[in-house]
């Protein structure tokens, strides 16, 4: 029986990226770094397009410092290094997309690959379409999930969302329940953590991590509300970790609540009671929002009973709760976004046969389906396809690469680090 508690190892999973990965083909970085001057003044131009890639202090300046040797793993690659002139004088690495962190190979050769674990293809059929092992695309996948997810995936701190969207997925870990923490903000999903339990602590410390590397984008963030089901401790965990945010209950599980006691039982108003809830919903201020609620109300103590009209008087008694979306006009009310994701999340965990292992291994996969989730292509049918590539290129507006593991690879530039849009 696995020991059912965090330990300061399973704390450390996101670590600092000290390399800075850009868009250009291995041979033309070949050919850039052949003479210290030519390598400098391409770097100066990428520096000054993609300011956010760099670590802060790269403004005040940095020296060539030295060209690390050849690869054992792949045959001839060699980076160059910078050290910065300023601060801790730290040294960075300028790796070009081409080539997957770690010299694990071509990024091209395993893209197909890791596009299929996205859908939870198991490691033995991805060793038989694509060779190596089973250990090999294990380890490849792990490694994505030491990134940060909210500094790969916001690009510029004006980015991040105000109104978030926050539940928890029921998994199995080891045989016993677990519940991965998740948060989603702008249609990307910003945060994905395996809390044990579903207590106040737990999914404090769950959806912490989220919190943590938010303000590593911008010390100073503070979301204006979040959307969550009727789960008390959820709502508490957000209010431990941002005080001033204001909770909005999802008004979508208010209704599946009352579907769930009517459809049946009292088949005939089935439509009445839905076009009533539906109604309400649409109301176009507050004072017709409680109105409209009240006299629903009134008409289900003469229509229903039982659980059905039990159902109806607790979606009376938070009339208030739900009342305060009015006074957040850009905030979800419904839990319909985070659904969006989790359907996908779902399936995979059901194709991966959920987690046998330990705490720090079911985080990694998680954190590397997110990042895999939100810079994966949308379906080339879908009608989001005419306006965006991928969710990220939705929310940041632009993106670095057409191919989205190269794209994924680059933004994971100096995440951890506090770059040149950051504050100290």
């Amino acid at each position: 029986m696995p020991q059912r508690k965090y330990s300061k190892e399973q704390s450390q999973v996101a670590k600092t990226n000290p390399r800075v990965i850009l868009p250009i083909g291995y041979r033309e970085y070949q050919e850039t770094m052949a003479t210290p001057k030519s390598f400098r003044c391409w770097l100066d131009e990428m520096i000054t397009r993609y300011p956010e890639l760099f670590p802060r202090e790269i403004g005040n300046g940095y020296t060539l410092h030295d060209t690390l040797p050849a690869s054992m793993k792949l045959a001839d690659v060699r980076f160059r290094r910078i050290k910065l002139k300023s601060g801790e004088q730290q040294v960075f690495t300028i790796c070009s997309s081409d080539v997957m962190p770690y010299m694990t190979g071509y990024t091209d050769d395993v893209e197909k690959a890791l596009f299929l674990r996205r859908f939870g293809v198991p490691f033995w059929a991805l060793t038989y379409l694509f060779g190596r092992n089973d250990d090999y695309w294990y380890n490849l996948t792990c490694r994505l999930g030491r990134y940060e997810i909210v500094g790969t995936v916001v690009k510029h701190p004006d980015r991040l969302p105000s109104d978030l969207l926050a539940d928890e997925k029921h998994v199995h870990f080891n045989g016993e329940k677990g519940y991965i923490a998740t948060s989603v903000g702008a249609d990307c999903v910003l945060g994905a953590s395996l809390a044990l339990t579903a207590d106040e602590g737990a999914l404090t410390a769950a959806y912490g991590y989220f919190r943590g590397e938010a303000q590593n984008v911008n010390p100073d963030y503070r979301p204006q509300t979040v959307n969550t089901d009727g789960w008390l401790p959820t709502q508490k965990a957000w209010q431990a970790l941002f005080p001033t945010i204001i909770v909005i209950q999802c008004f979508l599980h208010a209704f599946l609540k009352i579907r769930d006691r009517t459809k049946r039982r009292f088949r005939s108003l089935y439509a009445d009671i839905q076009q009533q809830v539906w109604d309400i919903y649409h109301a176009t201020d507050r004072q017709t929002f409680l109105r409209l609620l009240a006299d629903f109300e009134q008409w289900a103590i003469h229509a229903l009973t039982g659980p059905a009209l039990d159902a109806v008087h607790k979606l009376g008694a938070k009339a208030d709760d739900f009342a305060l979306a009015f006074d957040h006009p850009t905030a979800f009310r419904t839990s319909n976004m985070i659904d969006r994701h989790m359907i996908p999340l779902d399936r995979w965990l059901c194709a991966s046969r959920h987690f046998h292992g330990d705490w720090a291994s079911a985080e990694l996969h998680i954190r590397a389906w997110v990042l895999m989730h939100d810079f994966m292509p949308f379906c080339p049918r879908a009608k989001i396809r005419e306006q965006a590539i991928s969710p990220v290129h939705q929310l940041n507006g632009s993106v670095y690469h057409e191919n989205w593991l190269h794209n994924l690879l680059i933004s994971t530039s100096c995440t951890g680090l506090m770059t040149n849009h950051r504050k100290c």
